[in-house]
């Protein structure tokens, strides 16, 4: 069997996919950069209006929302302010604030792509076969390995960051987006359709509505997979908390790793426990 297995000719896949990477780099060099360019300076200048507000500010304003978040509990209003106090006297502020930029940039574009793509595979069985195999491979696909073709269309820094981390983290905002539509009692939709609805007047007023907790769940979870590509994307020049940790591990420096890497964990706590929370307040 080995012998018969060693004359089967070995497939050129990696010389496939190199000559795919060439021909798009070739052929789509200046829309690429164009991306590279704009895309840069528009997260910077976020950034940077971010940074020029005073941490006070953006600590009362994240204390207000986790307030009003929870119910108006104090849980998450304490945590979140003794949290974001320490991420700032630890002199790690401008960091928290490129890592906010790159999670909100992935997260809102995975957002904007990812609800039509859901709401087209809940309407076309043929789509939801198509579309389901794409979705396994890039939940299981490793994540560094989205760093190779970000680096190859965007060069290093930012932006490539996001484009690895909006791969990594689309799936889910589908997923949940179709698996809501399909729950939607079809009594429902029947009688919608009974009384003449259009399809995207079924669509925006009785489909969506009624998935809305379930979609609010997949974009949870999208938010918190582009969080954990942070630290993957320092490796490819972008910045934030996840350069400080990669920065520790490099020169082997426990301490700041450690500290660095308390300040991703505080910042996902409380991205993760507003988003939970508004969802519970409006759905649940």
């Amino acid at each position: 069997m080995s012998n018969f297995l060693d004359n089967i000719p070995r497939l050129p896949v990696a010389d496939w996919t190199q000559s795919a990477m060439d021909w798009m780099t070739k052929n789509f060099s200046g829309l690429f950069d164009a991306l590279q360019s704009n895309g840069e300076w528009l997260m910077d200048s976020i950034t940077n209006l971010l940074t020029t507000i005073p941490p006070i500010l953006v600590i009362l304003i994240i204390a207000i929302l986790a307030f009003l978040a929870s119910g108006k509990k104090l849980g998450l209003t304490i945590f979140s302010i003794i949290g974001l106090l320490f991420i700032y006297n630890q002199n790690l502020w401008d960091e928290l604030m490129n890592t906010v930029t790159l999670v909100l940039f992935a997260s809102l574009i995975s957002i904007i792509l990812g609800i039509p793509i859901g709401i087209i595979m809940s309407k076309s069985k043929w789509a939801e076969e198509v579309i389901k195999p794409i979705l396994d491979f890039m939940q299981t696909m490793p994540g560094f390995v989205y760093l190779i073709p970000a680096v190859a269309f965007f060069g290093i820094g930012v932006v490539p960051g996001v484009f690895a981390s909006i791969i990594f983290a689309i799936p889910p905002t589908i997923r949940f987006t179709n698996l809501g539509i399909r729950q939607v009692p079809k009594e429902l939709v029947e009688a919608s359709e009974s009384f003449g609805s259009t399809p995207s007047q079924k669509l925006f007023k009785i489909e969506l509505p009624h998935a809305k907790s379930t979609i609010m769940a997949g974009i949870n979870q999208t938010v918190m997979l582009a969080l954990s590509m942070v630290v993957i994307a320092s490796m490819i020049g972008a910045p934030g908390l996840g350069r400080k940790v990669l920065s520790a591990l490099q020169r082997a420096q426990v301490g700041n790793g450690f500290v660095a890497g308390l300040g991703l964990v505080i910042f996902a706590i409380i991205i993760d426990r507003l988003t939970q929370s508004f969802n519970k307040k409006k759905y649940e």
